[in-house]
């Protein structure tokens, strides 16, 4: 294999970076069927020596195509070509514009090539050999009771949901899940949702595409602004000792809804409001205890919902996650989940935990969609969940992540002093200042040209505000992290 991956690849050494032109090469061999499923490929050592370049080189472009799925390394055995990434011998090579970015830095993506395979496989096999006949026939909509059984305990045990099983409802991930939220809500006669400035531009995008119209609400150190809230010119509550008040932002805002009152402008109200508590999409903070209390006085003073986006909390690096809101107020709160970042984006997996006024018109929105989520893989989910596989999982991919967060920082550190990486030490991606007066969009463009997939906080943003980048490192194997912070270091300065 070392013989024939020396005819294969072929170098410019004028070119660019060698270890660009590796994995480039590695890659379209994979797509292309010249190097087939299963294929073990040489040790790093062996193929260096024979391509006449240095160890490191072959390490970092092994790491990188392992990250992106094309490899699959397991300590103590060959590296080998991933049974899923290459479509075979004959096949034709993927357009140039699925290809993924050098350094895939984009956020909400976890690494896949640690998906727990032989423990998902083994929970899939129980799940065929064990499921009633009836399971495999239409079934409640709602999901499969195994499921939702095993999502009630899993959620009250790790994230402090109040979780009747009869009040969950399976979807086919987070995007479902807010649209049936957006129908249910509609066809009640609501008409607009607060959402957090900046968010989740795909989730605001689901929403409005289902009837609702955006209402942005500011984001600070202490996540939403809840004193900006239609209706709660009132005021919040005084903070507890050890507590910060709030912020001269907030004072100025509900003054001035005041004044607004006073002189008879109308305040147009919201029917919900959708937040990420545990961790704010994208800023990275957490959503303060007096703010957490306000926002539940705040619905329910005006019958309002809240959507509780809770997306990566089991990601918390430096102490436990604080618990779901939904904890607090469960017929106030609609409860949302997925598998999309604990295990995989593919097996479009997710959950709504909801009160009971909407549980009628949100089952009825699944049922009209769907008829309901595939159920095997939810059957397979449940048993993975009962027998703590999910744990497992989660206790070996924190430490994974948590390293590679470790590196960005010190790198970014090294590199960059000058753009600060803000939010708490959690989930799978940082924000990183721009220093005032960059020009974020001439930014973006440079670190593109130069390989790095990432995003801008403006991508996400309703109103202006101050320059920064998203750089997600669920996809940024160790070795990748020192040349991808030298390239946004590079395009910083172009």
């Amino acid at each position: 294999m070392t013989r024939a991956l020396d005819v294969l690849l072929r170098f410019d050494r004028a070119g660019p970076p060698l270890r660009a032109q590796l994995e480039d090469q590695l890659r379209d061999a994979v797509r292309g069927g010249r190097l087939g499923p299963g294929a073990a490929l040489p040790s790093s050592r062996a193929l260096a020596r024979e391509l006449g370049v240095s160890r490191g080189v072959v390490v970092e472009a092994y790491a990188q195509l392992a990250a992106e799925g094309y490899l699959v390394a397991r300590q103590g055995a060959p590296t080998r070509v991933s049974e899923a990434a290459s479509p075979g011998p004959g096949a034709a090579p993927s357009p140039a514009g699925e290809r993924p970015p050098r350094f895939d830095c984009r956020t909400g993506r976890p690494d896949v090539s640690l998906f727990p395979r032989d423990a998902w496989l083994a929970s899939l096999r129980r799940a065929l050999r064990d499921a009633p006949d009836a399971r495999l026939d239409y079934g409640d909509p709602r999901g499969a009771p195994e499921l939702r059984a095993a999502l009630a305990r899993y959620l009250g045990r790790v994230r402090g949901v109040a979780c009747d099983p009869e009040r969950v409802v399976v979807t086919s991930g987070m995007a479902q899940g807010m649209a049936l939220f957006a129908r249910a809500l509609t066809a009640g006669g609501a008409r607009r949702i607060a959402m957090e400035d900046p968010s989740s531009a795909p989730g605001r995008g689901q929403l409005a595409a289902n009837g609702l119209e955006i209402v942005p609400i500011p984001v600070d150190e202490d996540g939403l602004q809840t004193a900006r809230l239609p209706g709660a010119a009132a005021g919040e509550r005084a903070a507890a000792p050890g507590e910060r008040g709030p912020a001269a932002s907030e004072r100025g805002a509900v003054a001035s809804e005041r004044r607004a009152a006073s002189q008879g402008a109308r305040i147009e109200p919201v029917d919900a409001v959708m937040t990420t508590p545990a961790h704010q999409f994208p800023l990275g903070v957490v959503l303060a205890p007096r703010r957490r209390a306000a926002l539940l006085d705040w619905a329910a003073a005006t019958g309002a919902v809240v959507l509780e986006d809770d997306y990566d909390a089991e990601y918390r690096y430096d102490r436990q996650p604080v618990g779901a809101v939904q904890g607090l107020a469960p017929e106030r709160v609609v409860y949302a989940g997925s598998t999309s970042k604990t295990l995989a984006p593919g097996l479009r997996l997710g959950w709504l935990v909801v009160p009971e006024g909407l549980l009628e018109p949100i089952t009825a929105a699944k049922e009209s969609d769907d008829l309901g989520t595939p159920v095997v893989e939810q059957l397979a989910l449940a048993d993975f969940l009962e027998r703590g596989r999910l744990d497992r999982h989660l206790r070996r991919t924190r430490a994974v992540y948590r390293a590679r967060r470790d590196a960005l920082v010190a790198a970014l550190e090294r590199r960059l002093p000058q753009c600060e990486p803000t939010g708490v030490a959690a989930g799978l991606h940082l924000v990183v200042r721009l220093p005032a007066g960059t020009d974020e969009r001439q930014t973006l463009e440079a670190a593109r040209s130069r390989g790095l997939g990432l995003a801008g906080i403006s991508e996400h943003r309703i109103e202006p505000g101050p320059p920064a980048l998203l750089l997600g490192y669920g996809r940024l194997p160790e070795p990748s992290i020192e040349p991808a912070v030298e390239a946004l270091a590079d395009s910083l300065r172009a």
